[in-house]
This record gives C-alpha cells, sequence and structure tokens, in this order.
C-alpha cells in the first residue's frame, strides 16, 4: 500500500530548504512514499489533503503561517497525519503562533557562539564542537537504538521545551566565562511526541547539508521519519 508524504518547504535560505530535501526524497520514495512537494505552509489548510496525507515533511525555517494552515496541520496531526522535521526547518518555524509551539514541543532559542576572539562575523561564528548523548530511552528506542554517543561541528541548538516529549538524545552546553549562563544547559537534541492519533518527531541537528549527510544524523532522521509517519 502506498503512502503519501508532503514535503513543506521555504523560510529562511541559509538552511537549504530545497538542496536539503532533495536529499530525502529518494529514501522517501524508496520507502513506499508518493511525494508531493509544497513551497507554502497554507496547504495545510486544505483539510482534504491533509486527511489523506500520511506525512509531513517539514523544513520552513522562522517564516510565518497563518491560522488557518496551523489549524490544519494540528488538526491532521491529532488525526493521525505524522509531522518529522529537523533543526530550524520544523524547531525554528513560524515564532509568532503558540499553537504551532505547542504542537512541536520545542522551540529554538539560541546556538551559543565561539570565544568573541574567534568570531568572524559568518555562520560559523556557531559551529561548535558537540556531543550528541543517546538518553537511556533513546538506546531502547527504534529511532536511535544501536548508535553511540556521537560528535558533531555545527550549531548546537539551546531549545526551550516541555516534558510531554520524549527525548531520545540531548546535548548540554557548558559554562563559558564568555557567555551569562552560570550551570550547564542541557537541551534536547532529537524528541518525538504523541498527539491524539499522531506522531512528531525533532532532530536538532541538521544545519548544513554535510551535518544531513553525516552518517549517524542521517539514520536518525530517516528513522525518525518513518515512525512519524501513519
Amino acid at each position: 500500500m502506498t503512502r503519501t508524504a508532503l514535503v513543506v518547504r521555504g523560510g529562511w535560505d541559509g538552511h537549504h530548504p530545497v538542496e536539503a530535501t532533495e536529499l530525502f526524497l529518494p529514501f522517501l520514495r524508496d520507502s513506499g512514499f508518493d511525494v508531493t512537494i509544497e513551497e507554502d505552509p497554507q496547504v495545510y489548510a486544505d483539510a482534504d489533503r491533509m486527511a489523506a496525507t500520511d506525512l509531513v515533511l517539514q523544513s520552513v525555517t522562522m517564516s510565518q503561517a497563518s491560522n488557518e494552515a496551523v489549524k490544519g496541520l494540528r488538526e491532521a496531526v491529532a488525526a493521525g497525519t505524522g509531522l518529522a522535521g529537523w533543526h530550524g526547518g520544523i524547531a525554528d518555524s513560524f515564532r509568532a503562533s503558540s499553537d504551532y509551539l505547542q504542537l512541536v514541543g520545542g522551540q529554538f532559542a539560541t546556538h551559543p557562539s565561539k570565544h568573541p576572539d574567534e568570531v568572524h562575523g559568518d555562520q560559523t561564528d556557531n559551529y561548535l564542537e558537540y556531543t550528541v548523548e543517546i538518553t537511556d530511552l533513546g538506546r531502547r528506542h527504534e529511532i536511535t537504538a544501536g548508535i553511540d554517543d556521537f560528535r558533531l561541528t555545527t550549531e548546537q541548538y539551546w531549545v526551550l521545551h516541555d516534558d510531554l516529549i520524549d527525548v531520545l538524545a540531548t546535548t548540554t552546553h557548558p559554562v563559558q566565562p564568555y557567555h551569562p549562563w552560570h550551570r550547564p544547559i542541557t537541551s534536547p537534541a532529537v524528541w518525538t511526541r504523541d498527539w491524539g492519533q499522531g506522531r512528531v518527531f525533532v532532530s536538532t541537528p541538521g544545519h548544513s547539508l554535510d551535518v544531513l549527510q553525516d552518517a549517524n544524523v542521517r539514520t536518525i532522521i530517516e528513522r525518525g521519519i518513518l515512525w512519524a509517519a501513519r
């Protein structure tokens, strides 16, 4: 039986929404999905189309979505449509919509930068080497089972979140003399969320194409896509 995947992409170009989602289109098709692509989240307001969608793969950083679109997405997920994505394409989307933030369960707050002496005014100012640590739940979960803790050099997301999420991996922001916080902060790096009859999957690693092609990150995202789908 063929399932349907709706890829919704756009927003800030710095996350390469077209090229990033293109990396996963062959996987979706090989996994038996009939794939369609939209460049505008207003598609979420089409109730009939959303009811026929088994998976939404979203890559829309910042940008805006209408109240009708967010309502449509929430209703679709509650009815069983899966929602999956990575980095700012799902965890930093539609900042003005509290209803969207509640659906996803975590929101980008910042990505701490390097020492001021190492800052040059480009994206690499925020590329830090850090560890993604698999949680006890993550070691048992089908998305992350068999994956050990791993290191990345990229943006390390600091995420505001609630406790309705199931955290499969975390990352810890250390105390640095040039930052204003006074104790280490642990943020979820990979999480899932049950919402009505639907499932939500989020991976915060995924800033750039090379990170998405890291073996661990790619495996987690591919498994997360399949887990989330109806």
